[in-house]
């Protein structure tokens, strides 16, 4: 073959390979529960993100229209919307990444423990199709209580024989926004440089950011504001629940953390190194079988979960106090799965 020859016979390979205008792999994000409060402006910024070829929008009812209106914003991502238990498969297939936040949101006085019978049959479902038609995928769990609920999703992929601990994440990336805004003000620091571990788990104690890691350090937050700093963390989700004043819960923050994990994900299947963020992953940081803490992405998911460092004398109480409460959010979760 003349080097002419060879030349053109690589583009053409380059081009089926890579999505044409951005030189990316092309990449399919799914999201599950896209007609949602959560679902919509998520799709919005997957619609956004350059990394994303194609889009695929799917919940029970409602997703044609979400789908025709982000499909009119004029980036290269591809978006099919699809609706109903007939469509579910089709939705899925040949996913790379796939988004949860189906499920009802939290309502005044509803704690995330009683979102658990109504979401963790919705999961138990969804992961049923996502091991019959993308057992690949990475998996991004949304719905609430993330603590049970992705027990939930290793339980059901267990059964199927696809189950894959490095493909399998709770979004907890929410805390850290929260954590890094109410830092950076508190501190009186620029929030775009700062950084702020979140450990544990998704729901109330079991959520400690650890403030003793954060960047950039400050000498000016007494222990009294690293505990109402750490209170308000764990309490933001019910900050916005009761703003909204039984209109909603964290949606619009809530997709943005979504997004942003999301993308973390789609760069380390394409490569990109150095990527951590906090997730809720299968783990051996602590005795329990399922704890959130800095995790490195790469090419197969997980490359590796990452310890927690030193703790101050505080983290350390926190930490001694949320395993209870996750223990037996996790228990719960893997009782539900297995029970029929």
């Amino acid at each position: 073959m003349t080097p002419s020859l060879m030349r053109s016979a690589a583009q053409l390979v380059r081009r089926r390979s890579y999505s044409a205008a951005l030189g990316h792999p092309e990449r399919k994000v799914a999201i599950l529960g896209a007609a949602g409060g959560i679902g919509q402006p998520l799709a919005l910024l997957m619609k956004l993100n350059p990394l994303v070829s194609s889009l695929s929008l799917y919940d029970i009812a409602g997703t044609p229209g979400v789908a025709a209106d982000v499909s009119h914003i004029n980036t290269p991502a591809l978006v099919k919307g699809f609706m109903g238990d007939d469509q579910l498969g089709e939705a899925l297939e040949g996913a790379d990444v796939v988004i949860i936040p189906a499920g009802v949101p939290r309502k005044p006085g509803m704690t995330r423990d009683d979102l658990f019978n109504i979401n963790a049959g919705i999961v138990k479902n969804l992961s049923a199709a996502i091991a019959k038609y993308c057992p690949n995928a990475l998996v991004n769990m949304i719905s609430n209580p993330v603590n049970s609920t992705v027990p939930i999703a290793a339980e059901v992929f267990k059964k199927a024989g696809t189950y894959d601990e490095k493909r399998l994440f709770g979004v907890t990336t929410l805390d850290v926004v929260r954590a890094k805004t109410f830092y950076a003000g508190k501190a009186n620091v620029p929030v775009t440089d700062v950084n702020v571990p979140v450990v544990g788990g998704h729901a109330g104690i079991t959520i400690l950011p650890l403030f003793s890691q954060a960047t950039p350090a400050t000498n000016a937050l007494s222990h009294e504001d690293i505990k109402a700093l750490t209170k308000r963390t764990q309490d933001g989700g019910t900050e916005v629940v009761e703003a909204k004043a039984g209109k909603g819960s964290a949606t619009l923050s809530m997709a943005y953390a979504g997004a942003v994990f999301a993308d973390a994900c789609l760069k380390g299947l394409n490569g990109v190194p150095d990527i951590v963020e906090c997730s809720y992953v299968q783990s051996t940081v602590t005795e329990l079988p399922f704890f959130a803490s800095k995790v490195r992405l790469g090419k197969n998911g997980v490359e590796e979960v990452l310890g927690l460092g030193e703790l101050s004398d505080f983290e350390k109480e926190g930490l001694e106090n949320l395993k209870g409460e996750l223990k037996s959010s996790i228990e719960k979760g893997i009782k539900f799965a297995n029970a029929n």
